[in-house]
């Protein structure tokens, strides 16, 4: 094992990050049901550390969300892994994902399948989350700016769709852009508790599996709530 030591001036010790990951895996993770080897890889490999504030980094692998700035959250380790394991990813999927937040889902995902299209509709932070893709190498993620309920269409349909905060219903348009035999997964409910859904679509139909209880912040546009309130958490 490689070992990453950082200075934390907060605690005024070194941190090491890579058995941070590991412990997170082994307490958080596995201990509450997620069995898919692949995913667990995921989350032991990708740095969530890099995906936060420098002055929340040591807080990284703890068990909550955690805030990103711009009134947004990066998700609890346990509802990424969760909502990842679900998606039921081989590996050759093209995912789009609603809500890019810190980026932290998305390179989970970029992790475990061929392409993953990432939007957002808060610039800032599709430009941080940018960034970060390129600085960590990944090349099959792409994200634009804009209204999540509507999806991607000219890169549609997708074999999987992720919506990472709560909705009022499932949007019209990513039911359209969920190709024959995908899986949608996403939180569903009122502004303050939802039930986590997934979606599978069968010869044209959909059949529905209810989930954990989560708490997201509301989907904002067009297909989901209205105002100014954030729209996604990653």
């Amino acid at each position: 094992m490689s070992f990453l030591l950082v200075w934390d001036d907060k605690k005024g010790v070194f941190v090491d990050f890579d058995a941070l990951r590991e412990y997170m895996v082994r307490t958080q993770l596995i201990p509450r049901g997620i069995k898919d080897e692949r995913v667990l890889s995921a989350m032991k490999k990708v740095p969530r550390h890099l995906f936060v504030n420098e002055s929340m980094q040591h807080r990284a692998y703890d068990d909550m969300a955690l805030s990103i700035g711009e009134g947004q959250t990066i998700s609890q380790p346990y509802m990424v892994a969760v909502m990842t394991e679900l998606l039921e990813l081989k590996g050759n999927e093209k995912v789009l994902e609603i809500g890019t937040g810190s980026g932290y889902q998305g390179a989970i995902l970029a992790e475990l399948s061929k392409e993953v299209y990432t939007v957002e509709r808060i610039a800032s932070l599709a430009k941080r989350s940018e960034d970060k893709f390129a600085s960590l190498g990944y090349m099959n993620i792409y994200i634009k700016v804009g209204d999540g309920t509507l999806g991607w269409q000219e890169e549609s349909p997708f074999d999987r769709i992720i919506i990472t905060a709560g909705a009022p219903k499932i949007p019209d348009p990513l039911i359209e852009q969920l190709s024959e035999g995908g899986i949608l997964i996403a939180p569903v409910g009122d502004r303050f508790s939802q039930i986590l859904l997934k979606i599978n679509k069968t010869a044209g139909k959909l059949s529905e599996e209810h989930h954990t209880p989560c708490v997201f912040v509301p989907l904002i546009g067009t297909h989901g709530w209205k105002g100014e309130d954030p729209a996604s958490s990653q």
